[in-house]
């Protein structure tokens, strides 16, 4: 902790003596922190932009590993050198400051909308891809003010390409690598004058390091935009992924045939108004998928004779409406609806006929919630902003939940803030939860948390830097005790946040980021202290170069009697070169300094890794 802060400290001081004075640094304007487009020194709560130009300069076709290098305190955990999968063995767990995705926790939102499995609750990795993403927001700390259940850790949201400037762009990326890996990726866009379309697809496979552990991914992105008046747009899109993964178990204990077959698709609709003092969208969305999954056998002479299959589904209508009711003023109000549908059944592998499911609901449920919410924002000076939220939330199953939220910016200069958060969290329990396999409970109630948060961010010229402070408490957290559900575990996290980006020049940068959490009660998939530093150089518009480093120490591989952590330091190296106006090269390497380490207990990651390809751009 010295040593970061001190580094830190020297870091500002050298930059107060090299930096320009001549400029203010904007900060980025953000939609995840409340429903309209706001400058987010203007906001309470934490917030880091990952921008379209940060998503595909190192050409991965997943966004997770880029946000995990981004953003503090974010780790997502992996089995492989592409695909995460779900159910056993499966990686691409999403955990926040301690808080899990795995849990149903923390929430990955496109363009708002919540994503997620409607049985078990959790995100599905491989569904995130970065062709359709403009950028992605991450907001640390509780969201359920705005976004409901699900987002009491916080959420992950995906912000979908646009076509903003009237012409025809087309790009293609094709790469190839160790393991037999192979990616491919295509996308057009067109505008012309009201009329927008984003169109992309892609491909990927590979088989891993090692046997039975094979991955096939393909999907397609669709947005189609319309303006109707300069205050008036609409636009309808769609995402569906469907892949292919299989599991050899852990080393200790190999398996066999234990192969997924996953789709998971999204669409949605939305009608947009944007005038001068108020704000806001009505949208209608559906997100669903299709399971279907043999766990595998230890002995391959004796397979299993059935299939797991689910179906899923959660639909929703969405409406929030933001203005400006005097100088200083926003007031947003908002109300969400939301029916999650799921089924889940086993089916024969000769006959393919249903077989009985563990499941109190005959394999079928459903729950419906409606929610309201209204946040007020206030600039009482031109140094002082104080935010004020609150959500009324009915399940049709647990009851209403009052979610408040309260936080206030102070501006001691134009170049930082002072920002002091208290949130409330809470997740209501799964469809697996309350009604699935022997341990499930009818009776559990929501889980609940309480986040307190301060922050510092502050601007000199080419430096950009901050640090947080937070505080997690939480109860009614759901647990298996003696083989059935129970809301008797709790939450106790604290740590620290640091960043810092420094543009040395046109052609140079550097950025860092570190985490260092405790946990009262460890998870699996949480580190005790993640730090990543990324060198960025960029020679006009020929030559990028990435490198970055990332040490992670303490993660949380096993907990209780058998404890086990993990250590280790990957370094990865990124290059793009431009031949000509319409064609470039570009190469990537992962984990270069040959790391023995494990995300998941049992399944070793790859060591050095390689891709390379071309791109295309018309």
């Amino acid at each position: 902790m010295k040593n970061i802060f001190l580094l830190l400290a020297a870091f500002a001081c050298s930059n107060g003596v090299l930096a320009q004075t001549d400029s203010l640094q904007l900060e980025e304007v953000v939609v995840t922190g409340t429903r309209n487009a706001t400058d987010v020194r203007h906001l309470p709560m934490t917030v880091t932009v990952i921008d379209r130009q940060q998503l595909t300069e190192q050409h991965q076709t997943n966004l997770l590993p880029t946000a995990m290098q981004q953003v503090p305190g974010l780790f997502v955990t992996s089995r492989s050198m592409m695909g995460y999968g779900v159910s056993t063995g499966a990686a691409g767990g999403i955990n926040l400051r301690g808080i899990t995705g795995g849990a149903g926790q923390l929430m990955v939102l496109i363009d708002g909308h919540p994503q997620y499995n409607g049985i078990y609750g959790h995100p599905i990795s491989d569904s995130y891809q970065t062709l359709m993403a403009e950028r992605v927001e991450v907001l640390r700390g509780p969201a359920s003010v705005l976004y409901g259940s699900n987002a009491m850790g916080g959420v992950l949201n995906i912000v979908t390409r646009s076509m903003h400037e009237d012409g025809v762009k087309t790009s293609i990326d094709l790469g190839a690598g160790s393991y037999g890996t192979i990616q491919a990726e295509a996308s057009n866009q067109v505008r012309s004058g009201k009329f927008s379309s984003t169109v992309s697809a892609q491909y990927g496979r590979t088989d891993n390091h090692r046997p039975r552990m094979g991955f096939e991914q393909y999907g397609g992105y669709l947005k189609l935009g319309y303006d109707f008046t300069p205050h008036w747009k609409a636009y309808i899109d769609g995402n569906v992924t469907h892949f292919n993964a299989s599991y050899p178990g852990v080393v200790s204990s190999p398996l066999y045939d234990a192969d997924q077959w996953i789709t998971r698709g999204v669409v949605s609709a939305a009608l947009e108004n944007h005038y001068g003092k108020t704000s806001g969208a009505l949208s209608v969305y559906t997100n669903f998928g299709r399971h279907k999954i043999d766990d595998g056998t230890a002995d391959p002479q004796k397979p299993t004779q059935r299939y797991f299959r689910s179906k899923d589904a959660l639909t929703g209508i969405s409406w929030y409406q933001s203005a400006r009711l005097f100088e200083g003023n926003r007031l947003t109000v908002g109300m969400d609806y939301q029916h999650i549908y799921g089924h889940a059944y086993y089916t024969s592998k000769q006959t393919g006929e249903v077989l009985d499911t563990p499941n109190k609901q005959s394999g079928r449920s459903y729950r419906n919630e409606i929610a309201g919410y209204v946040d007020f924002r206030q600039d009482l000076f031109r140094w002082l902003t104080i935010d004020a939220g609150m959500r009324l939330d009915h399940h049709s199953i647990t009851g209403t939940e009052w979610v408040p939220q309260a936080g206030l910016v102070v501006r001691p200069f134009s170049t930082g803030e002072i920002k002091a958060m208290m949130s409330k969290g809470f997740r209501n329990p799964t469809m697996r939860e309350l009604y699935l396999y022997p341990p499930s409970n009818e009776e559990l109630e929501p889980e609940r948390i309480w986040n307190y948060e301060l922050s510092w961010r502050h601007r000199l010229g080419g430096l950009k830097y901050g640090a947080n402070l937070f505080y997690i408490k939480g109860d009614n957290m759901i647990q298996t005790i003696e083989r059935k559900n129970v809301n008797t575990g709790e939450i106790e996290n604290y740590g620290v946040e640091l960043e810092a980006q420094y543009r040395i020049n046109s052609h140079w940068q550097l950025s860092t980021n570190h985490a260092l959490l405790h946990m009262e009660h460890p998870i699996v998939a949480a580190p005790k202290y993640k730090g990543f530093l990324g060198v960025d150089f960029r020679c006009w518009q020929k030559l990028t170069l990435n490198a970055g480093l990332q040490y992670v120490n303490g993660l949380y591989t096993a907990v209780g009697e058998k404890e086990k952590t993990e250590n280790f330091c990957l370094l990865n190296l990124a290059a793009s070169y431009a031949l000509t106006r319409h064609i470039g090269l570009w190469v990537r390497g992962e984990n270069l300094l040959g790391q023995s380490y494990e995300f998941n207990l049992g399944y070793p990651m790859p060591h050095a890794t390689f891709m390379g390809g071309v791109t295309f751009n018309f």
